[in-house]
């Protein structure tokens, strides 16, 4: 049997998944509750959609502000052209939290970090569902859902935008 035959197996339910994420907003608010807000910026894909998730369960706990945009990027380049946000926002002097569904090796991460680099901000935080740990760049992610031992040749996959499949996979 190939490995493309074999089905994903569910890691975390949707409930589950939703759990963690309701954790991470409760972290991210002890470590900025005095700051005036926050912008999550979300990785185009299921980052994004963990970012939008995150922002809301964030805004019912957390009397600041909490902003919410889209980092919009190839990850499967070596080389970026400049990285877009699906919006207009004032980022200077602001936390920010970029947030993507699985760091794996901290490629994308290490990218999506390039437009917030060249503006002074408070503090820049990295949020994601899953850490697998097979880190070939500097990142670190300062709240994770989920720390998940695989093997290289092993797929993580995090639904939350297609209903009723909702979860993390591993294939």
């Amino acid at each position: 049997m190939t490995e493309s035959n074999i089905s994903p197996r569910q890691i975390l339910s949707s409930h589950q998944t939703n759990q963690k994420i309701r954790r991470i907003a409760f972290q991210i608010y002890e470590n900025n509750f005095e700051e005036p807000g926050v912008i999550i910026a979300g990785i185009s894909g299921e980052g994004y959609a963990f970012a939008a998730i995150l922002a809301k369960e964030l805004a019912e706990i957390a009397p600041f502000q909490v902003d919410l945009i889209e980092l919009r990027f190839d990850k499967h380049l070596h080389h970026q052209s400049p990285i877009l946000f699906d919006k207009e926002i004032e980022i200077e002097n602001r936390v920010i939290i970029i947030a993507d569904d699985v760091l794996n090796t901290g490629r994308t991460l290490a990218f999506a970090l390039e437009p917030f680099l060249k503006v002074p901000m408070k503090k820049l935080q990295v949020a994601v569902i899953v850490n697998r740990s097979h880190h070939l760049f500097p990142i670190h992610a300062d709240y994770v859902g989920y720390s998940l031992s695989t093997t290289l040749t092993e797929h993580v996959k995090v639904v939350l935008s297609k209903e009723g499949e909702e979860g993390v996979y591993l294939k």
